[in-house]
């Protein structure tokens, strides 16, 4: 199946003294009660100091973690760290998320690169994805080319060469690709580097990845690994970017 997008201007370890006194006993229990609640529910719902919200779907052989106001589900993973911690890092290696042997939370945002703390908000729904009909995906590859296109002010074409086990991933690979180039559109040499995209093409491949040669921006997705089976939109900015 063959789909294609043109459009016109078409995301303490508490060292434990020998004899602890009341304040210390009280403190370490809130601790432990607090980790141990954070750390059971393996989807939640989380808010971070910022007032950043995102799902941690944690029930997949790939953790997954989308933020409330983004499209774009970022695949995770999971990497020892000191003290019994685990940091879940993004395909570029890049911490996200960091989970303390106690369950407590701490969130690495561009804007809060140094980490702030997050609490549990409540249940969320799992982070899978969708199948689509094919006429679904062409509407979605449309409508991430419309977004591409307004962030660039010029047509940017997606086209596709789709089989029914990529499609849905190829789908959601064109929305992860818009929030990129959208967020390129907004640093102050965007304009410079998407003037290098001509056009973008989402083929199936054997490892997921980004390459930029010639005008043509390339993402390969890999179908057999789901949503973690596409490039994030950190690795087609770095790409386009000439990292």
């Amino acid at each position: 199946m063959i789909c294609a997008a043109l459009l016109g201007v078409a995301a303490l370890a508490f060292a434990h003294p020998a004899e602890a006194g009341p304040v210390d006993r009280l403190r370490e229990g809130l601790f432990k009660h607090r980790g141990a609640e954070a750390s059971r529910p393996q989807i939640a719902r989380y808010v971070s100091e910022e007032g950043r919200v995102f799902i941690l779907d944690r029930t997949q052989p790939v953790p997954m973690l989308k933020f409330e106001d983004s499209p774009e589900v970022w695949a995770l993973a999971p990497n020892p760290a000191p003290r019994g911690d685990t940091i879940y890092k993004n395909d570029l290696g890049e911490p996200v998320l960091r989970v303390t042997r106690l369950g407590g939370f701490t969130l690495f945002t561009d804007q809060r690169p140094s980490g702030e703390a997050v609490s549990l908000a409540g249940g969320g729904a799992p982070l899978r994805l969708a199948p689509l009909s094919p006429q679904a995906v062409f509407e979605r590859m449309a409508q991430a080319s419309l977004r591409a296109s307004r962030a660039a002010r010029r047509p940017m074409l997606f086209e596709a060469e789709a089989t029914p086990a990529s499609s849905a991933l190829i789908a959601d690979a064109a929305v992860v690709t818009s929030v990129a180039i959208i967020r390129l559109s907004q640093r102050k040499d965007g304009r410079a580097l998407l003037s290098r995209v001509n056009r973008v093409r989402f083929q199936e491949g054997r490892k997921p990845q980004a390459t930029l040669k010639n005008g043509v921006l390339t993402i390969v997705v890999t179908p057999a690994e789901g949503l973690a089976g596409r490039p994030s939109s950190d690795r087609i900015i770095k790409v386009a970017r000439g990292k």
